[in-house]
């Protein structure tokens, strides 16, 4: 099984957030799932990769053209894709994985776990979808797609697309089980 994993190329003011992103790495391996991800060697995107790695896991990364020098690509990969266009790099991490976790990150975590939970509401995939509330991290985003629910703009099966849990390892405990039954949500 490979996990998707989008998150943020900067480490974060916290250092909780650099040690999850750590223990994900290392339990992906451990478990004998490979990674996916951006194919940074900066901020949390290296921190997990390089974890993989250490743990003896398979990591592959996509990066486009235009990042490669600004994120500085990682250069140990199992696999490091280079493409032509974001587009091309979410459309690619997809298809190589078999559920996605969304870390703390930025506009483009943000952007790339959106872009998967619009593609599973529109029943272009059917693979468990997770977010790694790390010190209450997303807690506001949770709340945003409760209050879309509430309003009216997210059906109650929509928000339950998306599986949320601060632990790495429960978190991937219930995405896995979603990816056994063949189910969206865990």
């Amino acid at each position: 099984m490979r996990v998707c994993v989008f998150c943020g190329s900067r480490s974060g003011d916290s250092p909780i957030y650099a040690e999850t992103a750590h223990i994900l790495g290392t339990l992906l391996a451990v478990r004998g799932h490979g990674l996916v991800y951006g194919g940074g060697n900066i901020g949390l995107m290296g921190l997990i990769a390089d974890a993989a790695l250490d743990a003896g896991g398979e990591v592959i990364g996509v990066i486009p053209q235009h990042l490669l020098e600004r994120e500085v690509a990682h250069a140990n990969l199992t696999q490091l894709h280079v493409v032509d266009s974001m587009h091309t790099r979410k459309a690619l991490m997809a298809d190589l994985s078999d559920l996605f976790v969304a870390a703390p990150g930025g506009f483009g975590t943000l952007d790339e776990l959106c872009e998967i939970l619009t593609w599973a509401q529109l029943g272009l995939h059917h693979k468990p979808c997770g977010l790694l509330n790390v010190a209450g991290y997303f807690d506001p985003l949770l709340a945003m797609f409760d209050q879309a629910t509430r309003e009216g703009f997210l059906s109650a099966p929509h928000r339950q697309l998306i599986i949320s849990d601060e632990d790495p390892i429960r978190l991937l405990d219930r995405l896995a089980a979603g990816v056994t039954t063949g189910s969206e949500t865990a």
